[in-house]
C-alpha cells in the first residue's frame, strides 16, 4: 500500500486545469509555521507563470504549492493552475512531505521528525527505511522514533519496504521458514528461497551453511546434540485447521460489496471483488483443504499463506485510515 512511484508520477503529470482560489483549502502541511512572507513576495514579483500546484481532489486541500497560491492571491489572480491527487488524506500528507523535502523551502529537522511520527501512526506497516526516504531522515532515526512512541503506533509483525515487498520485522521467522523450504525442496535456488521466506539472499546462504553444520537456522539457538541429517531435513507434520470462522449469513458482506457500483465501476474494484469471492470459503471447506494438504507442500503453503495474510493486513491498515474510529 502507500504511494507508489507511478501514482506520484500520475499526480504530477496529469493535465492541469485552472481552479478558483476560493475553492482551495489550506495545506495539511508538515511545516509548523506560516508561509514565508519574503518568499511569497519574491514569487509574486516574478513575471513568469507559476508551475501548477498539487491539490487533494476529495478535500480540495493544497498538497504542494501554498507559497505559489499566496503569491497568486497577492498578484490579484482569481485562478491558479492545479493538478490533482485522488488518494486518501493520509497518502496526500505523505506526498506533501515528500515534495516539500525534495524542493522549495527545506523542512527543518524538527518538522521532518514530526512528519515521520505522523506517518508512523498512519502507515505503521511501512519499514523504517521506507518512511525515512520520504521524510529526509535516516532509517535509524525513524526506528528510534518508532520505539519511543510504541503506545501511539500500531504494531505489526511485518513491514512493507521501499520496493513494496512485505517482510517480517524479525528475520528469525524468515530464517526458520527458509530452513523448512530447503528441507522441502533441496534444489531451490537461494534467490527463490529468499523471495519466499522474506529475507535476503545472504541470510538464506547463512541459513544453508548453518543447517549443513548441524546448527539451528537462527543464530543463538541451540542445535540438538546428535541430530541426524535425516531428522534435520524432515518435513514438518501436516498442520491441523484451528480456525473458527464466524457464522456467515446468506447475504454476506462480500455479496453486499458486489452490489456496490463504486467497486464494480473500476478495474481495481472488480479485481478486489473477484479475489474476495474466490477466497470466501466455509469452515468445512478450510478443514477439507487442510486435511488434503500433502506433507511435502506444507512449508510452501505456510509461507505463501503468511505472505497473503501480510498483504491483507496491509490492506486492512489502509482501509482503516479512511474510516473514522477504525483501529
Amino acid at each position: 500500500m502507500g504511494i507508489s512511484a507511478h501514482v506520484q508520477a500520475a499526480a504530477m503529470t496529469g493535465e492541469p486545469r485552472n481552479v478558483p482560489l476560493g475553492a482551495l483549502r489550506p495545506s495539511d502541511s508538515p511545516r509548523s509555521g506560516p508561509c514565508d512572507e519574503r518568499h511569497i513576495g519574491e514569487l509574486a514579483a516574478l513575471e513568469t507563470d507559476f508551475e501548477p500546484i498539487l491539490v487533494h481532489r476529495p478535500t480540495m486541500r493544497v498538497i504542494d504549492g501554498m507559497h505559489r497560491l499566496s503569491a497568486a492571491a497577492r498578484r490579484g489572480s482569481r485562478e491558479i493552475p492545479a493538478r490533482f491527487f485522488d488518494g486518501s488524506e493520509a497518502d496526500a500528507y505523505v506526498l506533501s512531505v515528500q515534495l516539500n523535502v525534495r524542493h522549495g523551502l527545506p523542512l527543518t529537522r524538527d518538522e521532518r521528525r514530526t512528519a515521520a511520527l505522523r506517518i508512523l501512526r498512519s502507515h505503521a506497516h511501512w519499514s523504517d527505511r521506507a518512511i525515512a526516504e520520504r521524510v529526509g531522515l535516516s532509517g535509524k532515526t525513524v526506528g528510534r522514533l518508532r520505539r519511543c512512541a510504541t503506545e501511539e503506533i500500531p504494531q505489526s509483525h511485518t513491514r512493507v519496504g521501499r520496493d513494496g515487498t512485505v517482510r517480517p520485522v524479525s528475520s528469525a521467522e524468515g530464517r526458520r521458514m527458509a530452513a523448512h523450504l530447503m528441507a522441502a525442496d533441496p534444489g531451490a535456488s537461494l534467490r527463490e528461497l529468499a523471495r519466499l521466506s522474506g529475507v535476503s539472499t545472504a541470510t538464506v546462504r547463512d541459513v544453508r551453511d548453518r543447517v549443513r553444520r548441524g546448527e539451528e537456522p537462527v543464530p543463538g539457538g541451540r542445535a540438538p546434540a546428535a541430530a541426524p541429517v535425516a531428522a534435520r531435513r524432515a518435513v514438518p507434520a501436516r498442520p491441523q485447521w484451528s480456525g473458527e470462522p464466524a457464522p456467515r449469513p446468506a447475504d454476506t458482506v462480500v455479496r453486499k460489496l458486489v452490489k456496490d457500483p463504486a467497486l464494480k465501476g473500476s478495474e481495481p474494484g472488480r479485481l478486489l471483488l473477484r479475489t474476495l469471492l474466490a477466497t470466501e470459503l466455509t469452515a468445512q471447506q478450510w478443514q477439507e483443504i487442510t486435511a488434503a494438504l500433502p506433507d511435502h507442500c506444507a512449508p510452501l503453503v505456510r509461507v505463501l499463506a503468511a505472505q497473503r495474510a501480510a498483504e491483507w493486513t496491509a490492506l486492512a491498515h489502509a482501509a482503516s485510515r479512511s474510516v473514522p474510529g477504525a483501529a
